[in-house]
C-alpha cells in the first residue's frame, strides 16, 4: 500500500478498526477513510454504495460488525445473522464496483466446528457442526470468507480474508450483558475490588481452553498481510497459545489486585471446550504475536482505569 493511498477502515471505533487506525498511521498512512455508525449505515445498501461511489477507496480493512459474547450471541440471534451479512455483502459488492484494489475481510474463531481438531487449521472449515450458541455469527463469518472466494474466482478480485482469536485491547465492550470473557473478567474484578466484595461470580466451570490476542497485535497482522499476503485461502491469526477460562481469571485477578474469592456458576454454559488457532501459516509467512498474555492484561487494565467513564457508562 502506498502511503497516500485511500484507505477505508470500516468499524474505525470498534476495538479492532481502532487498533487498525493506531498501526496504520503509526506506520505513516496519512489517507484514512472513516465513518461512524451514524454518518454511514452499513447496513443501508444504497447508502454504502454512495459512499464508494463518492470516496473511492483503494484498500479495505473490513473490520466492522456486530459482535458480542456467548450472552448476547445466543440471546439476538436474528441481529447478528443479518446485520453481518447485510454489512459484509453491502461493502464487498460496493468494494466490487468501485474497483478497490485490495480488501481484508476479518472473521472469527468461531467459524470452525465445535468439535475440530485441535489446533484449528484452516483446512478445517465446514468439516463439522458449529458451537450453537454462536452458529448465527459463525455462519455470517463463513459467508464472508466465500463472499471474498467468490468474487476472488468470478471478478479477480484480491480480496483476503483472516480469522483472528479471541480479542482484547482497548476500545473493548465492557457490558456485563455484552461482553466477552476478558473484558467481563477485569469489569467485574475491578468493581468487586472497589465495593470490597468477598467474592466474584464467574461463568461455568473454568475448564475451556481459551487463545488471547492484543488487539494491537491483531492490526499489526492485518497490515502485515494486506502488504504481503495475495491467495485465496484464509489465514488464522493467533498466538498458537491457550489457558484454560480458570487460568485467565487468576491472571486478571492478580492484575486488578482483588484479593477475594472466585465462585463458579456451573449452570452457565461453557461454549466449545478448546479453541486454539494454528498459526503455522502465518509464522511461515513471517509474522508472529509480540504481545504476551501477562503483559497485554496490564496494558488493557491501566487503559480501562483511564477511560471507565466511557466504558461502564
Amino acid at each position: 500500500m502506498e502511503k497516500q493511498a485511500r484507505i477505508y477502515i470500516a468499524g474505525h471505533r470498534g476495538m479492532v478498526g481502532s487498533a487498525i487506525v493506531r498501526k496504520l498511521q503509526a506506520e505513516g498512512y496519512t489517507n484514512l477513510i472513516m465513518r461512524t455508525s451514524s454518518e454511514l449505515d452499513l447496513r443501508n445498501q444504497v447508502a454504502v454504495a454512495d459512499f464508494f461511489e463518492e470516496e473511492k477507496p483503494e484498500y479495505v480493512f473490513l473490520a466492522a460488525a456486530k459482535v458480542g459474547g456467548i450472552l448476547a450471541n445466543n440471546i439476538y440471534r436474528a441481529e447478528f445473522l443479518y446485520d453481518n451479512l447485510i454489512i459484509e455483502a453491502n461493502i464487498i459488492q460496493s468494494a466490487y464496483k468501485t474497483g478497490v484494489k485490495k480488501l481484508l475481510f476479518l472473521g472469527s474463531s468461531c467459524i470452525y466446528p465445535k468439535m475440530a481438531p485441535q489446533p484449528l487449521q484452516e483446512e478445517y472449515l465446514l468439516t463439522g457442526l458449529l458451537e450453537p450458541t454462536n452458529e448465527p455469527y459463525a455462519i455470517a463469518k463463513i459467508a464472508g470468507i466465500k463472499l471474498c472466494e467468490a468474487y476472488r474466482s468470478q471478478y479477480g478480485c484480491n480480496y483476503i480474508s483472516a480469522m483472528p482469536t479471541n480479542l482484547y485491547g482497548p476500545n473493548d465492550n465492557y457490558d456485563l450483558q455484552g461482553s466477552h470473557v476478558l473484558p467481563a473478567l477485569i469489569r467485574k474484578f475491578h468493581e468487586a475490588k472497589i465495593n470490597n466484595q468477598p467474592s466474584v461470580e464467574v461463568w461455568g466451570t473454568g475448564s475451556p481452553r481459551r487463545e488471547f490476542l492484543h488487539a494491537d497485535d491483531l492490526a499489526d497482522a492485518c497490515v502485515f498481510l494486506m502488504e504481503e499476503y495475495n491467495d485465496e485461502l484464509f489465514v488464522n491469526i493467533g498466538t498458537g497459545e491457550d489457558v484454560t477460562i480458570r487460568e485467565l481469571a487468576e491472571a486478571v485477578k492478580d492484575v486488578v489486585g482483588f484479593e477475594g474469592e472466585l465462585r463458579w456458576d456451573t449452570s452457565k454454559p461453557d461454549g466449545t471446550p478448546r479453541k486454539l488457532m494454528d498459526v503455522s501459516r502465518i509464522h511461515n509467512l513471517g509474522w508472529k504475536h509480540k504481545t504476551e498474555l501477562r503483559d497485554g492484561l496490564e496494558k488493557t487494565y491501566q487503559d480501562f482505569l483511564a477511560n471507565e467513564v466511557l466504558y461502564v457508562e
